[in-house]
């Protein structure tokens, strides 16, 4: 039975939702212990908390947090790393472009919502032919405010030009439920993304909970 009536458009996270890019994250942060002389990490370590990002990584490399001395150089030195290698490895995520596809069939509109800079978004992006489809990618610092901040949802709501009743956004954090939420969209947990081990999903409350991307076409009328 479908949980949502009447979209139009469905907006996405980018990183645990449609790409897997924990394996280029993960190995740009364990290259920098490899080069100080530590035993490198499995990357299973590294994957709970790539949606985290640089704060993410150097926790799981150096168990740094941004508080500590030494993160703002050791963050850059990450972010030139990942920049170098973040095509290397990274691809999108089993039934994504089937899914995709059958939003365009059933003349759906699809973008991306993600907390990824813009430094790094659009280059990757570039590279998969997949997301010339989208109406728009905005990214954590395409607006003053980053998720769970409902601004880049409104913002990427506004370039698609659909109103948030016509609107869900797709996502594999709590951020992102509570940014579609303050935003005024109908929100879908994919459980199949980075959820860290303490992660309990149910507690998002999330209008819907998915566990594959094609799962997503059941929920639309």
């Amino acid at each position: 039975m479908a949980v949502f009536d009447g979209i139009r458009c469905v907006l996405f996270d980018l990183d645990g939702t449609l790409i897997d890019s924990a394996p280029d994250l993960g190995l740009a942060a364990d290259e920098m212990r490899v080069a100080r002389g530590l035993p490198s990490l499995p990357l299973a370590q590294y994957r709970s908390v790539a949606g985290s990002g640089a704060r993410g990584m150097l926790s799981v490399a150096f168990g740094l947090t941004p508080a500590d001395q030494e993160y703002g150089v050791l963050r850059e030195e990450f972010l030139n790393n990942y920049e170098r290698r973040m095509t290397y490895n990274t691809e999108i995520f089993s039934g994504v472009k089937e899914l995709l596809s059958s939003l365009g069939a059933r003349g759906l509109t699809w973008g991306v919502v993600t907390n990824k800079g813009e430094r790094f978004t659009y280059p990757l992006t570039a590279t998969m032919p997949l997301f010339t489809g989208a109406v728009t990618i905005v990214c954590g610092d395409t607006t003053p405010h980053a998720k769970p901040h409902p601004a880049p949802i409104l913002e990427a709501m506004r370039r698609a030009g659909f109103p948030p009743d016509q609107c869900i956004y797709v996502g594999d954090d709590e951020r992102d439920i509570v940014a579609g939420k303050a935003a005024g969209v109908g929100t879908v947990a994919a459980n199949y993304g980075y959820l860290g081990a303490e992660a309990d999903v149910a507690s998002w409350q999330a209008d819907a909970v998915i566990t594959h991307p094609g799962d997503l076409l059941t929920l639309l009328s």
